[in-house]
């Protein structure tokens, strides 16, 4: 099993958002099996609130169910339970090393525009940031780069053997 978290700040538009597509993507590859998917903030701001109405009906446009998901908090524990632990931006990559304890010892932390031009390359990239729709307002932006980090990560595991034939 591969367990993903993925984090932003307040865990209602990127991180849920992220979760919803790649929980998609599995399920139509028969591979929802294979793996544990969950989101966290690195803020307790938005604890227990439910997905952003931007990303519910982005995400709804495309035809991907929204994954039932209240806001949490990611914790010391997540950063050792967690396989690949999945940040939108540079700010959210600095609070999950913190609360991680400092380091990423087991080299588990990504930026999730690292995997989006895998696919090309063969290798992880610096990456950009995924924007905040919370501040552009921009969800649409937000998917294209979400559904980029998510095909790629996707490729990623199974090109390092860790799921079968896609």
């Amino acid at each position: 099993m591969i367990k993903i978290l993925f984090v932003c700040h307040g865990n209602i538009c990127r991180s849920t958002m992220s979760q919803s597509v790649l929980t998609h993507l599995v399920t139509r590859r028969s591979l929802i099996p294979f793996f544990e998917i969950d989101s966290a903030a690195t803020s307790r701001e938005e604890i227990g609130n439910p997905p952003h109405y931007g990303t519910v009906n982005r995400l709804r446009q495309e035809g991907i169910p929204v994954v039932a998901h209240r806001a949490r908090q990611m914790t010391g524990d997540d950063y050792l339970y967690y396989d690949y632990l999945i940040g939108m931006d540079s700010a959210n990559i600095r609070n999950m090393v913190r609360i991680a304890g400092g380091k990423d010892s087991q080299e588990k932390i990504y930026k999730l525009l690292s995997f989006a031009d895998y696919e090309k390359t063969g290798k992880l990239q610096q990456a950009a940031d995924v924007a905040d729709p919370w501040y552009t307002g921009d969800f649409d932006a937000t998917y294209r780069d979400v559904l980029a980090g998510c095909e790629g990560l996707l490729l990623y595991l199974q090109r390092r053997g860790e799921i079968g034939g896609m």
